[in-house]
């Protein structure tokens, strides 16, 4: 995947990406914790650096519902869309609104090419419920 993406492999990358596939929706904490129980000496700014990277190659997408921190995820490309639970912050996958993507049209799109759509629907889960 890194060298497909230009990118050179080093074990916090890889780390990163792992710990990204393996917590979706993780926030940078979370991720450092995860990566740090393989890597125990990695810093924090080697995560930062290749979560960075990885999302500017398109590896993982960087999503941040509104008053929460960053989070990633490993689900590009798909124009999906996510649900947040008001209470307690937990993140779910959404798959496309309806039919291909934009998902939506725009009432004015401005003179735009509009190729994606994101949405965010809001609500309590079911552990919240």
């Amino acid at each position: 995947m890194l060298r497909g993406s230009a990118l050179r492999v080093t074990r916090p990358r890889v780390a990163v990406l792992s710990a990204v596939h393996a917590h979706p929706h993780a926030d940078t904490d979370s991720i450092i914790g995860a990566v740090r129980r393989e890597l125990p000496k990695v810093s924090h700014q080697a995560v930062y650096d290749s979560l960075h990277a990885l999302t500017a190659a398109g590896l993982v997408r960087r999503i941040q519902p509104a008053g929460s921190v960053a989070r990633y995820e490993s689900r590009t490309g798909d124009n999906h869309h996510h649900v947040v639970c008001r209470s307690c912050g937990d993140v779910a996958d959404v798959d496309c609104t309806v039919g291909e993507a934009p998902c939506l049209t725009a009432s004015d799109d401005g003179g735009f090419s509009i190729d994606e759509a994101e949405i965010t629907y809001w609500g309590l889960c079911p552990s919240c419920s």
